[in-house]
């Protein structure tokens, strides 16, 4: 699940029209954009098993801290509560938290079982569509243009930034989901993790795109 949470951020906005695009992907993302910084320091763990027969190469050995049930909630209400004290705007706040939420209800769908419910030893979940390329393309295709739309439809363009910006960051994000589908396996777990963090341009990428566009 790659654009399918950049999908949640972008139709979050038609809920949230007072928060920027650049904070919703963070907190749609949050889970992905926290895991590489992890897997750097060596608290969690991805092996490479590009012959292991299933169509995503990878075994998250451990994942407890990002993404395990128990934290993913804590972490939501954390990120929830710290907008809350910033903005003071509950129904933003919340938002924001179900955002955060958001993202491992989506991996649930499409992840072998590998998603703990807690930090320590716990039973693992997952629904395994990406069993199935042609179905994971669809949902996860489905919750990106639908998330799209709704944006289009919360704001409009004040400028050709905001206009021309708006799909150029959609296409760069198709561009990297495409590459991440048919590209060949990663050379290393530091270099998934490098990539990782090679998202937060697209955080900034919805601030600056969202600066030149007006809520309806």
């Amino acid at each position: 699940m790659f654009i399918g949470h950049f999908g949640v951020g972008f139709g979050a906005k038609k809920s949230a029209p007072a928060v920027s695009l650049g904070i919703l992907f963070i907190a749609a993302q949050f889970l992905d954009l926290l895991w590489p910084t992890l897997l750097l320091i060596g608290a969690e763990h991805v092996a490479i098993e590009p012959n292991s027969g299933r169509t995503v190469p990878l075994n998250f050995i451990d994942y407890p801290f990002s993404h395990s049930l128990v934290m993913v909630i804590f972490w939501s209400l954390l990120v929830g509560f710290l907008f809350w004290l910033i903005r003071k705007n509950v129904k933003s706040a919340v938002v924001i938290g179900i955002c955060v939420m958001s993202h491992w209800v989506l991996d649930l769908i499409v992840h072998y079982p590998d998603l703990p419910l807690a930090p320590w030893n716990s039973p693992l979940a997952g629904f395994s569509l990406w069993s199935s390329p042609i179905g994971t393309g669809l949902v996860e295709g489905s919750i990106f243009l639908a998330g799209v739309i709704l944006y289009l439809k919360a704001t409009s363009a004040r400028n050709r930034a905001g206009k021309f910006g708006l799909w150029l960051m959609v296409g760069l994000l198709i561009l990297s989901h495409l590459a991440n589908l048919f590209g060949p396996p990663p050379p290393s777990v530091t270099a998934i993790a490098w990539a990782g963090q090679l998202q937060w341009l697209f955080v900034v990428l919805a601030f600056w795109v969202d600066r030149n566009r007006i809520p309806r």
